[in-house]
């Protein structure tokens, strides 16, 4: 279902969300909850349906009168469902909720941009906090003042629940690679590293991150990705994502062991 969308009459820009889904009746509900009850006005909610076989589409359903598209059918995976949302947004700001994700208020979205330049903030990056299945908090990111893309070498330092990205960097920068597994927003900001656009930080904890994921319990084989995806985007020189990759995975097996013990 497409509904036409209108620029709005105020200075406050349009939010494209999108939802990426594939059976995913647990959480869907509550998702879609989060965001047509915010009070932020100027909002479009997109969800896309790599095509369910549970109760997903009769949740879909249930909100379709709020939602400004939705479409269901077979897609190559999560990075190929964002970008059919991407193409099918038409708002200044574009952010991404999985199932079982969400946005954390329903007056969030007027926190996050109550002072917002659209014509320089690019990128907007908000908090974000991290939730066991059982939606118990795991930890919430720390807020920072200014950001610091050197940060993007040793971590995605920016997850996408809690970020906005202006329309103009998906023009720019095109859309999401595909044939990345897990971390093709990681790849999508990397190709900017170098002349990395405006970031605009919010003290604002926006979103919920559900740690039951595509990635869960697969950090070694995401770690091998991001090695690949910084070296691909020539991010830096190679003998510094070799110090990159040893000191990562060190980290990874001395916490290992201690939590052996």
């Amino acid at each position: 279902m497409i509904k036409t969308h209108k620029k709005n009459s105020t200075n406050k820009p349009t939010i494209s969300i999108i939802t990426a889904v594939l059976n995913g009746e647990k959480y869907l509900e509550q998702t879609i909850l989060s965001i047509i009850n915010q009070t932020y006005e100027h909002i479009e909610y997109i969800i896309i349906d790599g095509g369910s076989t549970d109760g997903t589409l009769d949740i879909i359903k249930k909100y379709e009168d709020k939602l400004s598209y939705w479409v269901s059918e077979h897609d190559n995976g999560i990075g190929d469902a964002f970008n059919k949302g991407v193409e099918a947004s038409n708002g200044d700001y574009i952010n991404f909720q999985g199932h079982g994700d969400g946005l954390i208020s329903s007056d969030v979205l007027d926190k996050v941009f109550n002072d917002i330049d659209s014509d320089k903030d690019i990128l907007i990056s908000s908090r974000i906090m991290r939730v066991d299945i059982n939606g118990k908090e795991i930890f919430t990111t720390k807020n920072i003042t200014n950001f610091d893309k050197r940060s993007l070498l040793f971590r995605m330092s920016i997850p996408h629940q809690g970020l906005f990205m202006h329309k103009s960097y998906f023009e720019k920068y095109g859309l999401f690679d595909i044939d990345n597994t897990f971390c093709m927003d990681y790849e999508h900001l990397l190709r900017s590293y170098k002349e990395f656009p405006n970031v605009a930080t919010s003290n604002v904890v926006s979103s919920k991150w559900r740690a039951d994921g595509l990635g869960n319990g697969k950090i070694l084989e995401i770690y091998k990705e991001w090695d690949k995806i910084k070296r691909d985007n020539n991010v830096t020189h190679s003998f510094i994502l070799d110090f990159v990759n040893y000191w990562t995975l060190f980290k990874h097996y001395v916490k290992k062991l201690i939590g052996s013990y």
